[in-house]
Order: structure tokens, then sequence, then C-alpha cells
């Protein structure tokens, strides 16, 4: 199973979302392997952001994920990365879809609420600064045969 990074930024946990956006994850048949509440120091944040160094964002952007209390989350399950991008939504909570996380949630441009990986290969980078192996924990849900088609090798 593809593994993939969430953060919930400060203002989902400043608003009292992490709880809800959390559940979305899991209704949708994701597995949490990891998860811990933890100040970004800004050293992290910039190497976290580190491809839009010299973008006009990037300053705003590591300030305001070593601002305040993060949620990181590892999320387990077929396709991750495109699945919890999809419910995340688009970028800016006015473009986002009703439905999606940031849709529901976000009006603003600069607060977005969510992280999420945008690729596996960045998935693996993004997990390896926000939790060490140890951290993560394999285990197999009981609801697994409902969540996918197991019959075969692979799930579908």
């Amino acid at each position: 199973m593809e593994r993939t990074l969430v953060l919930l930024k400060p203002d989902a946990v400043e608003r009292r979302l992490v709880g809800t956006i959390l559940a979305r994850f899991e209704r949708k048949g994701l597995d949490l392997v990891g998860l811990k509440l933890m100040r970004v120091p800004r050293a992290l944040a910039a190497k976290h952001y580190a491809e839009h160094k010299g973008k006009p964002f990037y300053g705003p952007v590591v300030r305001f994920l070593s601002r305040g209390p993060v949620v990181a989350m590892a999320l387990a399950g077929k396709d991750a990365v495109r699945v919890v991008r999809t419910l995340v939504g688009a970028t800016f909570g006015p473009d986002a879809q009703p439905g999606t996380i940031r849709g529901d949630f976000g009006l603003s441009k600069r607060f977005n609420l969510v992280h999420a990986s945008d690729s596996p290969a960045s998935a693996r980078r993004e997990l390896a600064l926000f939790f060490d192996r140890r951290e993560l924990v394999r285990w197999k849900p009981t609801d697994a045969c409902w969540v996918y088609d197991l019959a075969g090798p692979e799930p579908v």
C-alpha cells in the first residue's frame, strides 16, 4: 500500500478541525499509520518547502507552518497520494469544490488548512522529514475486505 504525508496546518488545529478532517480520511478507508502533534521548527518548514525557495510565497508559507501547532499524519492505502489530494481539494479554498476539505472549510488563499504530498516520490521524502521509520505502524484493519476487493494478488 502507498503511504502519504498529510499536515494539518496551524489554521486547522487552531480552528479545532483535526478530528473532523481525520474522520474524512478514515471514512474513505485510508489507514492511519502515523500521527503526531508538533511545532514545526522554521528550519524543518524551510526544508519541507525547499522546492519553492525563491518564489514569492516561500517566506510566508514557511512562517505559517512554523507559527503554531501542526498535526502530522501518515496515511496508507491504494493510490493514497491521489486519493488524499482529491479529498483535500484545490490549493485555495475559494477554488476548491464543495465536499472537499478545503472547499468545505477554507476561504483564504493563504491559510489552506492542509498539506498533502503531491506524488509518491514527494510522499517518501516528506514522510522521512516528519516521521522516523519506527514511528510508522504497520497493521491490518479488520474492515479491509469491505474497503477493497482482496480476491486477487493486489487490492482492487
